[in-house]
């Protein structure tokens, strides 16, 4: 499979090296709006704006998701599919958060600067880059800002798109960070929340009464030593543990948050239900009662290493002088590829620090990595509009 002749290869690899400064200023104020997960409206907002002050036309959702379309040659009506690209808006900073966002030599610091801003501002710059490149696109595509990725986003923004836009025919997760990978498995999770409820009273007067904290404590040692799978690799986290009054109180309520992660939905499926049968098991006795409540979920699947999709956003990298590597992550491509829809996710640049407020990208790799992307972008609208996808 051809990716593109040297002469288009250049010409892309030129209209990315004159877009990047404006991608890394169009970054920098991105990342300056706060956009906790459920909170992403003024980011849909500038970022609604700018995607028409491109000439692009808009939707809107009752979510937030922005999606703006670039034509293709092959009209909708014709039957064609549209390649999808999402960049999620969110992120996993509270709202007070400071943004500061400062270039430092050959390094852009500030929270969110690599998960997700730079890939939103690329996403953007999208249809003006490949019009300096000389390029058209075979089909349309969708390029959505869309809420919901972080953490108990739950994947919603995604999934809302993709149900309201019954013609995506692919689809391309766009992350900030890790340019050289290609994401083609999709890690699905399930979450929960254990609640333990008892009587509660005085550590001293009402010594002998159980405790919700003593009563979790047991549940997490029983859960913890839940045998799991090395293959499909398969996982059980707690990650939050709370309860009690106060030192001298015989604590009347706990919890904890459990995160179960997997690529295969029937091993997600069995560890649901060890965690519900342990759950069960803990209320047969005594006066402490648990219950659990599905607070995430996000499904598993995966595409083919030797699928075109994946192939061809291999190719890109090669061509651009860089080894590609193959993984598995919780991207919003997980809701494509559980879908059976052929969907990869792509890194921009490489970077560090990510969730952190010290978070950063690196600066040298970033024209590479916006050529990459509009070189997979052409190829798999040619692809779709050939009916090779």
């Amino acid at each position: 499979m051809i990716l593109a002749s040297p002469e288009r290869i250049e010409a892309v690899r030129v209209a990315a090296r004159a877009a990047t400064d404006e991608v890394l200023d169009l970054t920098a104020h991105i990342a300056a709006i706060a956009s906790p997960t459920g909170s992403e409206r003024a980011k849909a907002d500038f970022v609604q704006g700018l995607f028409e002050r491109e000439g692009l036309s808009t939707q809107r959702d009752h979510l937030d998701n922005v999606v703006a379309r670039i034509p293709g040659r092959l009209a909708m009506a014709r039957g064609r599919k549209s390649l999808l690209i999402a960049a999620h808006l969110d992120t996993v900073f509270p709202v007070h958060t400071p943004l500061d966002v400062r270039r430092n030599g050959d390094r852009l610091w500030g929270p969110g600067i690599g998960d997700n801003s730079v890939a939103v501002a690329t996403a953007i710059k999208l249809a003006s880059l490949l019009k300096s490149a000389g390029e058209t696109l075979g089909v349309d595509v969708l390029v959505t800002g869309n809420v919901g990725e972080e953490g108990l986003g739950n994947l919603r923004g995604i999934k809302e798109v993709m149900a309201t836009h019954l013609d995506v025919g692919a689809m391309v997760a766009l992350e900030g960070h890790n340019l050289g990978r290609v994401t083609h498995v999709a890690v699905g999770s399930r979450r929960f929340r254990v609640i333990a409820e008892g009587p509660g009273g005085h550590s001293w007067g009402d010594f002998g009464r159980p405790s919700a904290i003593s009563a979790m404590a047991r549940f997490i040692t029983e859960i913890d030593a839940i045998p799991l799978p090395r293959a499909p690799k398969t996982t059980l986290n707690v990650g939050v543990l709370e309860g009690g009054v106060s030192v001298n109180t015989i604590a009347p309520r706990a919890t904890c948050l459990v995160d179960l992660r997997s690529t295969d939905e029937l091993a997600l499926e069995r560890l649901t239900e060890r965690l519900s049968r342990t759950v069960n098991k803990s209320n047969r006795n005594g006066s402490v009662k648990l219950s659990l409540e599905a607070i995430g979920e996000r499904p598993a699947g995966v595409v083919p290493v030797e699928s075109p999709i994946v192939h061809l956003a291999a190719k890109a990298l090669t061509t651009l002088g860089l080894e590609p590597s193959f993984d598995a992550s919780s991207t919003d491509a997980n809701v494509p590829i559980a879908a059976g829809i052929p969907a990869v996710c792509i890194g921009l640049t490489t970077g560090g620090n990510v969730h952190r407020t010290d978070e950063y990208i690196d600066l040298p790799p970033v024209a590479l990595g916006i050529a990459q992307f509009a070189l997979v972008t052409v190829a798999l609208t040619e692809s779709l509009a050939d009916g090779h996808l």
